[in-house]
This record gives structure tokens, sequence and C-alpha cells, in this order.
């Protein structure tokens, strides 16, 4: 079996409906409509070659007490929606299912506002006392 890496989860993910490849904290991830669902975990509480997909904490407390050879979480990321997977454990078909529950699991939520900072808001007034 070939050995799984973000090469092959890009080639998964990019098969989902309006997936995009981008970077978040420098670290490759798969975005749906701008928000990641998925990213290598670069935290250092999170073992190397470790992939964190987006879900909700009961399917990740599951998914742990399921299989925790394959799935784990961090000190880091305990707070957060979100699963540690150990890319060198998990099965390409189980990897393709995950990535699937975390595009629905961040494409179902409501879009995020976009927040304005004082910068932006500056701008907007110059702009708008020189017309």
């Amino acid at each position: 079996m070939k050995a799984i890496t973000f090469d092959t989860v890009r080639e998964l993910g990019l098969k989902l409906p309006r997936t995009e490849v981008g970077s978040a904290w420098g670290s490759p991830c798969l975005k749906v409509d701008g928000q990641r669902f998925c990213a290598m975990a670069i935290n250092r509480s999170a073992e190397p070659n470790s992939l964190g997909i987006n879900c909700d904490f009961a399917d990740r407390d599951a998914l742990i007490a399921e299989q925790p050879d394959v799935y784990y979480t961090a000190s880091h990321y305990e707070n957060y929606p979100c699963v540690l997977v150990r890319l060198a454990h998990v099965r390409p078909d189980a990897l393709e299912d995950l990535l699937r529950m975390a595009h629905r699991f961040v494409s179902s939520k409501p879009k995020r506002r976009t927040r304005i900072t004082k910068t932006r808001r500056a701008t907007k007034v110059t702009k708008q006392s020189r017309t």
C-alpha cells in the first residue's frame, strides 16, 4: 500500500464540490467556500504526519473510541471541533469518508461575517471623504 501524504489528501479532497487548496498557519489545507475543513497538524502537541479533520465533538469522541491507533486529539486541539488522524494508519477509503464528513460539516455551517478591522474602516472612511 502506498503511503498516504497530503498529496493523497489533496487528490481525494479536490473531488468534492467547491474545494480549493490553501494554507493555514503555513500548513497545507483544503477549504470549501473559503473555510478550512482539513489541514496538516503543525502544533507541537500533535504527532508528525497527522491531519486535522473538522468534525463535531461527538464524532471525534466516537472515532477515537473506535480506533485509538488511527484517531486521537492533543492538548492544543482539544477545544476545537476536530480529530487528528495518523496518516500512516488510516485506510484510503476511511480517509475519503472523513474528508466528505469534514466537507459537509464545514459547508453546512452558516457563513461567517467578514470582520471589519480598524484599518479597513479607516480606508473606507478615507475613500468616502474623497468623493
